[in-house]
């Protein structure tokens, strides 16, 4: 399956692995790149020295393309893109941030760019700026979003419609049919976070795991838009916020109540009482954990038959 975004990243199937805080370490990225999608390292939740630790474990375990995922509204930024360099790491997501930042000096090193957007507006600066190709991502997705609530089934088609760069669509994708709806919608290519969590690779804790596999229908909400708006599970924590916005807390009041280390008490160390557990709506859609190389031979096989299923209703 060759278009733009596999010639672009020199992957075989246009899958791209978010790379999402406390659960995209090397071993996925690896698993996911060896398999023939793109496996990104997501740099949010790590250290400098912790993220160049990774980046060479993952070119031990892997001879293909993987990338580096960096939120910019993280610390330590400039860090993290001087070991991206050091490392020769060939791709970098940016996200969170303004694309013109970075993608310039990124680019003179030879590095591909893609950024993150939830918007047009986001997507033509992006695209301004440089950047390779851009992630549309809807408001289904899990963790940090926009503050648009444009869902991925409109964003997707106006963001192509906007742009001559190539288009990765995110946001509710988790097999092969809602990959060819992003297809059919104008993606090139689709980057899918919260089915890679339920992987035997994920470094997720195996309680946060079976939490999202167990998760039903709208057991997730966008919350904290006063802050940086971020999807999560109900949980405790979760309780906790709803009170305090019953209650008419302040913005302070809510970055006083979140603290320090919750994303990572609940995804890494298993905490879902008291945890932040950031996941996507399509969280509802799967039960099982399953090895990142089997998760992309279903999404191909499911892709394929959808495919099929849709061109005979085309011949009917």
């Amino acid at each position: 399956m060759g278009n733009r975004i596999t010639a672009l990243f020199g992957i075989e199937h246009p899958i791209i692995q978010a790379g999402m805080i406390w659960c995209s370490g090397w071993r996925l990225a690896a698993a996911v790149s060896n398999a023939g999608g793109l496996g990104l390292i997501g740099s949010g939740s790590m250290y400098p020295e912790v993220l160049r630790e990774h980046i060479r474990k993952c070119k031990a375990a892997t001879r293909r393309p993987f990338g580096v995922n960096v939120p910019m509204i993280y610390p330590d930024i400039d860090k993290h893109m001087a070991i991206i360099e050091e490392e020769g790491v060939p791709i970098v997501f940016t996200s969170a941030g303004n694309p013109a930042t970075w993608t310039a000096q990124l680019k003179d090193r030879g590095i591909k760019v893609a950024h993150v957007v939830s918007s047009v507006k986001f997507a033509l600066k992006a695209e301004k700026a440089g950047a390779d190709a851009v992630v549309a991502e809807g408001f289904e997705a899990g963790g940090h979003n926009g503050r648009e609530e444009t869902t991925t089934m409109v964003l997707v088609p106006m963001v192509a419609d906007a742009l001559s760069i190539p288009v990765i669509a995110a946001g509710g994708i988790s097999d092969g049919r809602s990959m060819l709806a992003a297809m059919v919608l104008g993606a090139e290519g689709v980057q899918v976070g919260s089915r890679f969590v339920c992987s035997e690779e994920s470094s997720a804790h195996d309680a946060f795991k079976q939490r999202v596999a167990e998760a039903g229908e709208g057991e997730t909400l966008l919350t904290l838009k006063e802050l940086t708006p971020v999807r999560l599970l109900r949980n405790g924590f979760f309780e906790q916020l709803q009170g305090a916005y019953a209650r008419g807390a302040s913005s302070e009041e809510l970055k006083a109540l979140l603290g320090r280390g919750r994303a990572k008490r609940g995804m890494f160390e298993g905490d879902l009482v008291e945890g932040e557990l950031e996941i996507g709506q399509v969280s509802g859609r799967f039960r099982e954990v399953h090895p990142a190389a089997r998760i992309l031979e279903m999404m191909l096989g499911e892709f394929e038959a959808a495919r099929k299923e849709l061109c005979e209703i085309g011949r009917a």
